[in-house]
């Protein structure tokens, strides 16, 4: 009797267990249920949700180490026919049909399948290079929309706002511009770029890139602790800014370390490099890894998507596109992102706020650390359960030795105190700067799930240019692009890896973003004043249709 994991498996069966709710995906050929550990996930459930009824072999592949992804061919319930054609996930907007025994794939024509309004089909999901249709034509792409008006003014002027502000075209355009910049979404195309980077990626591992240079944590270790002495022994001899200025250094540093740490990028062992990761951010920072690692993981794999990348949901201070003025709904924060008053004012003018609120950023990663931590939003069972109290320790300990050892012990003053939070967090901007400057100018447009993921990757994230000796200050976040193709990767390795992906650009036909430092901010600055342009004429068009009472026609 054949294996359940043996039998093969039509389109019309994964698209009737997707029907019934099952998370399943494809790997490798296999189909993969994951409804049995999706709520133990260590990346958090909404990475896995987004792969639904897509190939994620590339995706699992780059995020997963070899013991990962071992374990997880212990729960393939089947097999299918390669090259597998990519459904849209139900948590992107995809709907199926239920699949009725004996029925064939040729059964039941893609046109007969019903269609909730405003969603993307279970096959028109998979756009082809003769009909790219569905990509050019927002309103068929306006998912969430009835959940995300959310006052009567806003209903009521929507439709008068897409057809006289040019919104949509401004879509249509974007578009317009990605179809014809990288290669066209055809299945013979995006296969050729798919064999390509997996043959990359046996360059990369043949050239011992995925090893890690032990003696390079040495030295970073050395220099961190080279910064935080520097730190208390100023403020032991009453030197209170300078020793906030090197311990918001010592900050930004680790960091890095730390994103190391959380993509098993430093021992490549889970629970080891897990363990070094909540020591520095949560003991060191007083940030939660698990919430980084859970809004990290959806981020690589839907990166720069308004709607499903956290890292670029930013209202109401900052919208990377202007898409956000439609009240979007964040599929991760399962909220509505209201385009509100205070957006309407902030966004207009992001160029201008863009470094000042940065150097308040890191009190925000507070909140949201605490979030994650309090609301359980973890695992809180399998083998990633302990780490939340793990956390909450470190984060005791954290505001034990900085909030009242430090500040409330150390430093006389109140004024002093606030002085030295101020300093000490405003001098962690440049890391998100590093952070944002990556995908902020990048493209956001949402091509479809035939788009390869090494394109999607290199679609949407820039990489930095800079001398080798800057690499320090950098930390690896110059080298966006060849991380989001290759995470696991040691940063230090990152630089080697560059020249190996370059070649990949010129064989594949992807272009690969790279600018200076100085460049990058410009290009990033320049967006985000374009995008305040676009704010600005929305915000005088709906005022003139409130002033005339003309509120369009449904």
């Amino acid at each position: 009797m054949a294996r359940l994991a043996d039998r093969m498996l039509s389109r019309r069966q994964v698209e009737g267990l997707i029907s019934e709710g099952k998370t399943v995906f494809i790997f490798d050929g296999n189909v993969v249920r994951a409804d049995a550990w999706l709520k133990f996930h260590p990346g958090g459930d909404k990475a896995i949700l987004h792969m639904v009824g897509r190939d994620a072999t590339d995706e699992v592949n780059a995020l997963h180490s070899v013991e990962a992804r071992a374990r997880m061919r212990g729960f393939v319930i089947g097999k299918v026919q390669q090259p597998w054609e990519s459904f849209t996930p139900p948590l992107h907007g995809g709907t199926f049909r239920p699949y009725i025994e004996g029925e064939g794939d040729e059964e039941l024509s893609e046109s007969e399948c019903p269609q909730s309004k405003g969603a993307r089909s279970s096959s028109s999901s998979s756009v082809s290079s003769e009909d790219n249709s569905f990509l050019l034509d927002p309103s068929l792409r306006r998912r969430h929309q009835g959940s995300a008006i959310a006052s009567s003014s806003s209903s009521m002027t929507s439709v008068y706002v897409h057809d006289e502000t040019g919104m949509e075209e401004l879509t249509r355009k974007g578009m317009e511009y990605d179809l014809a910049t990288y290669p066209a979404l055809d299945a013979e195309t995006q296969g050729k770029i798919v064999d390509l980077y997996r043959e990359l990626d046996k360059q990369v591992r043949a050239a011992g890139l995925y090893n890690c240079n032990y003696v390079r944590y040495v030295r970073e270790v050395m220099r961190y602790l080279t910064y935080l002495s520097t730190s208390l022994i100023l403020l032991h001899y009453g030197w209170y800014k300078m020793s906030a200025f090197f311990l918001g250094v010592f900050w930004h540093q680790i960091t890095f370390s730390a994103h190391d740490a959380g993509h098993m990028g430093i021992t490549h062992h889970f629970h080891i490099d897990t363990c070094i990761g909540i020591f520095i951010a949560d003991f060191c920072g007083g940030l939660s890894l698990g919430w980084w690692k859970r809004s990290h993981n959806v981020h690589h794999i839907v990166t720069n998507d308004p709607e499903h990348d956290p890292d670029i949901e930013h209202l109401p201070f900052f919208a990377v596109s202007h898409r956000f003025f439609s009240s979007l709904y964040s599929t991760y924060y399962d909220r509505v992102m209201q385009y509100d008053a205070a957006a309407r004012i902030l966004v207009r003018f992001q160029n201008y706020l863009y470094y000042p609120i940065l150097c308040f950023g890191r009190f925000n990663l507070y909140r949201l650390s605490w979030e994650y931590l309090l609301l359980g939003l973890g695992p809180r069972k399998g083998i990633a359960a302990y780490q939340r109290w793990l956390e909450i320790t470190g984060m005791v300990v954290f505001w034990y030795w900085f909030g009242y050892q430090l500040l409330y012990k150390s430093i006389p003053t109140n004024w002093d105190r606030f002085l030295f939070v101020m300093i000490s967090h405003a001098v962690t901007m440049p890391l998100h700067v590093q952070i944002t400057l990556s995908h902020f100018a990048m493209s956001t447009s949402d091509l479809g799930v035939k788009e390869s993921f090494a394109q999607r990757m290199l679609r949407t994230t820039m990489d930095v240019d800079c001398p080798r000796w800057l690499d320090f200050f950098h930390g690896g976040l110059q080298f966006q692009a060849i991380h989001h193709l290759f995470p696991r990767i040691p940063r230090h390795n990152l630089r080697q890896a560059q020249q190996l992906v370059m070649e990949f650009c010129k064989k594949s036909g992807v272009p690969y973003a790279l600018y200076g430092f100085y460049d990058g901010n410009k290009k990033v600055l320049g967006h985000l004043g374009e995008v305040g342009k676009q704010a600005k004429i929305l915000a005088e068009c709906q005022a003139a249709v409130i002033n005339k009472g003309d509120y369009g026609h449904m």
